[in-house]
């Protein structure tokens, strides 16, 4: 049943950053090994907006890159939103538009867990109810996971609800949010950087390729896991020259784990950013395109201006507060 309606409601999201564990994620890993899965990310001040705005009538009428106007929920092409609104019971009478910071689609960031937790988040407020991080959370990765299929990990859903920068943990018995105490957010700030490829790919078509090695996958899931242990530590002390080497051994791990994770355009710019003096750089998500995370003195940044115009630099600032509403009226 809903509560008093509102007439709109904006919601915002952040994106995400993860330094290691990228991939442990997955439940066919986490669920099956002792000590689980773990990735240590930071939500970033880049976000997705959801508007959810009563309609005169009980169309439902959606927009995001392609416009929707139908009778029923049921006929929306748009996945996400459909199954949101089923969860929340928000099924009529509503427009709903999603507006992106940065490309919403294969950029690495979790876009499209951003928009679910978002869409949450705004559909229950619109219906009158507050919901809290863990079940924005839980509810996207039902959606996205159980219901759609998507052969993605949890990491994406819990850094966009909870926000700040997270030890997340992953295993049989469920998830658990760390948060990490990080006493040098300037520097993160100054030192750390996202380097658009200009390239993008659904994280989901990258994880169903068929790994070059499936063993090998496993050793190096194994090595990945171990590196957010470490990335932690690097970060509690604020060892960021350390962490930025980390992402380099990190990156070559990811890399090794199949073809479609990079390709001769991606490892030619890794090969530039590292030449302008970074001490290491990993592409953020599943790979084959979106944004490397990058580290370096803060010198780097004004060098790594001199790649080609397509390939956008966004310093990396931080979001301490998760998924929020920001508008009810």
């Amino acid at each position: 049943m809903y509560g008093p309606i509102r007439l709109m409601i904006i919601s915002r999201t952040p994106l995400r950053a993860s330094f290691c564990g990228g991939g442990t994620d997955i439940d066919w890993f986490s669920h099956s090994k002792e000590n689980g899965g773990k990735v240590v990310s930071l939500a970033i001040d880049k976000y997705i907006h959801v508007l959810v705005n009563k309609r005169f009538d009980d169309r439902v009428r959606v927009s995001y890159s392609s416009l929707e106007l139908v009778d029923n929920f049921e006929d929306l092409k748009h996945e996400l939103v459909r199954e949101a609104m089923r969860v929340t019971g928000v099924t009529s009478g509503v427009e709903i538009t999603t507006i992106a910071d940065v490309p919403s689609r294969g950029t690495g960031l979790g876009s499209s867990s951003t928009v679910t937790v978002g869409l949450l988040n705004a559909l229950h407020k619109f219906a009158g109810h507050d919901a809290s991080p863990h079940q924005l959370a839980e509810e996207a990765c039902s959606i996205e996971i159980e219901v759609l299929n998507q052969p993605i990990g949890r990491q994406d859903q819990y850094a966009a609800a909870f926000g700040g920068v997270n030890a997340i943990s992953f295993d049989s018995n469920g998830v658990s949010v760390d948060p990490i105490p990080v006493n040098c957010e300037s520097k993160i700030r100054e030192e750390f950087t996202l380097v658009f490829t200009g390239l993008s790919r659904s994280a989901s078509e990258v994880l169903k390729e068929d790994p070059d090695d499936p063993d090998d996958k496993l050793n190096r899931l194994r090595k990945i896991r171990n590196q957010a242990d470490i990335a932690e530590e690097y970060l509690n002390s604020c060892k960021l020259s350390e962490l930025g080497v980390l992402l380099g051994d990190a990156w070559k791990e990811k890399r090794g784990i199949s073809a479609a994770v990079s390709g001769s355009e991606i490892d030619s710019l890794h090969d530039e950013i590292m030449s302008l003096g970074a001490s290491g750089a990993k592409l953020l998500g599943a790979g084959g395109g979106g944004f490397f995370l990058v580290h370096g003195e803060s010198s780097l940044r004004k060098r790594l201006e001199k790649l080609e115009g397509k390939n956008r630099l966004i310093p990396l600032g931080m979001d301490h507060k998760g998924s929020t509403i920001i508008f009810e009226g």
